[in-house]
């Protein structure tokens, strides 16, 4: 009998549903929207409506499918990591879900910097520094600013938690979206309980952690009732999104790096044992069990074509900037952007970097801006993958993933002055067959991951660099000019 793999991909505005056959071929897919409140630094949603959000697309995905419910053998899930849930002791959420995307508790990293030391941090957690992203910070604000909400916690989980509780019954989660906590140990791979000691909590308010891609359990009988399920199926816990994302693409080797250019700009390399280094380079548990990857994040990545495109080409969509950048010779006539609106992460850790266009002469139009972007986002990828160099990493193939992938041009811009080629798989949804491809491997249709992998994952096409001359003396001054501005960009004007 046929069996199916459902897919759920807890986006931050989004969730994503996909069906694979044992083949590990996509034949449905579904997505559904939902929208944050937002009020200033405070970002937060309704966490039961997400979960209603959850179980609304699947039900629309097996409608859409037209297949037999019973024979779906597993769902597996993906996920974004920060977000912040806590419940009381029936399982209900005290409060909104805090997002991921909410910088409320600055005053808390700073008083978690003055007792705890970064370097220290940065070898435990494998994170180089204390920001308003992690968990801990958000709980160190509840416990600061809503101590009724603090005292009445049970639990403290994660969005994916939340909704392997909800399937399950069972407080349970995986590492890999624990590396973005600051409460993870990444070598020991366990609670770090000294942070957590001084903030206030036990390791009895987290749920047990397992490797990703194991099994969470069977589901509750209530949701067989509502999907029509079999009392056979799983709920696999999967894997962070980007780390999936590798997997579906074939990253699960040693000199492989994937970058995916969404909103944010990341970088995945997978390693054998963990990398504390000199470059403050993120560390990070991978999907693939007792690995460890490197994971240059760039906040400035495909935000920067988004906002051009927002307020330049309003009204215009992707396929019709990407036809005028394609009229503009490489290089930009010699224009050149700093991709710095959101600060710098990897690999500076300059929060204080700004956004330059430099060179505009009177020849120049938005058309040279935005091919300009596309440019100074690939001289950032370039720029980091010298950085993994100069760590003894070196690049066998570089694969390309997320909404910038989509981009015949952005490809071989890419490819260009990175001096590489650059390779996209057939692949939309590389997070969702990255977990569908571990659900297939724990129920037992392939003997492993790589065969897995082989069987499943193929290449589009691959962009060969033809014009990186010309890209060779742009690159040298994307990098002066940072040095150049850096003493600016460190000063209060």
């Amino acid at each position: 009998m046929e069996k199916y793999i459902l897919t759920i991909d807890l986006g931050t505005t989004a969730v994503k549903f996909g069906l694979y056959n044992s083949r590990l071929e996509e034949i449905c897919k579904h997505s559904t929207k939902y929208s944050l409140d937002i009020n200033s630094e405070f970002i937060e949603f309704d966490v039961e409506e997400y979960w209603s959000i959850c179980k609304k697309g699947i039900q629309d995905l097996l409608l859409k499918s037209k297949i037999n419910s019973k024979k779906v053998a597993s769902i597996s899930l993906s996920s974004q990591a920060e977000t912040l849930v806590i419940l009381d002791r029936e399982g209900k959420p005290l409060r909104k879900a805090i997002s991921w995307l909410d910088s409320r508790s600055g005053e808390e990293c700073n008083i978690l910097k003055d007792n705890f030391d970064i370097d220290d941090g940065y070898k435990i957690t494998g994170q180089p520094d204390i920001v308003t992203t992690w968990p801990i910070t958000k709980i160190l604000w509840i416990k600061r600013n809503e101590k009724e909400i603090f005292d009445r916690a049970y639990k403290y989980l994660l969005l994916k938690d939340y909704v392997i509780y909800k399937f399950t019954g069972k407080f349970i989660s995986e590492y890999t979206i624990y590396n973005f906590s600051y409460y993870f140990n990444i070598v020991k791979k366990r609670y770090w309980e000294d942070i957590l000691r001084f903030v206030g909590i036990d390791t009895s308010q987290l749920p047990e952690l397992i490797e990703p891609g194991e099994i969470a359990g069977n589901l509750l009988k209530e949701n067989l009732k509502d999907f029509n399920f079999s009392s056979s199926i799983y709920l696999n816990v999967g894997a962070l999104d980007q780390m999936a994302g590798m997997i579906g693409v074939g990253n699960i080797r040693e000199g492989i790096v994937s970058e995916t250019t969404g909103t944010v700009l990341a970088i995945c390399t997978m390693l054998e044992k963990p990398l504390i280094n000199r470059y403050r380079i993120p560390c990070h548990y991978n999907a693939v069990k007792n690995t460890y990857i490197l994971l240059p994040i760039c906040e400035s990545g495909g935000i920067s074509l988004e906002w051009f495109k927002n307020n330049f080409y309003t009204g215009s969509d992707y396929s019709y900037i990407n036809r005028e950048i394609e009229k503009i010779a490489p290089g930009s006539n010699g224009l050149i952007f700093l991709p710095y609106l959101t600060g710098v992460n990897s690999p500076e850790l300059d929060s204080n970097a700004k956004g330059v266009f430099y060179g505009i002469n009177i020849s120049h139009n938005r058309s040279h801006f935005a091919r300009s972007i596309m440019e100074g986002i690939a001289c950032l990828i370039r720029k980091n993958l010298d950085y993994l160099k100069k760590l003894n990493i070196n690049t066998n193939k570089l694969i390309s993933l997320g909404g910038g992938s989509k981009s015949n041009v952005w490809n071989q811009i890419k490819a260009d002055v990175i001096g590489k080629g650059i390779i996209v798989t057939e692949q939309g949804e590389p997070a969702s067959l990255g977990v569908a491809i571990l659900a297939a491997v724990k129920l037992g249709l392939y003997k492993d991951l790589k065969n897995a992998v082989d069987n499943s994952v193929r290449i589009k096409k691959v962009y060969n660099p033809c014009n990186d001359q010309v890209y060779e003396k742009q690159y040298k001054i994307f990098l002066d000019l940072y040095k150049r501005l850096e003493v600016i960009f460190r000063t209060d004007i």
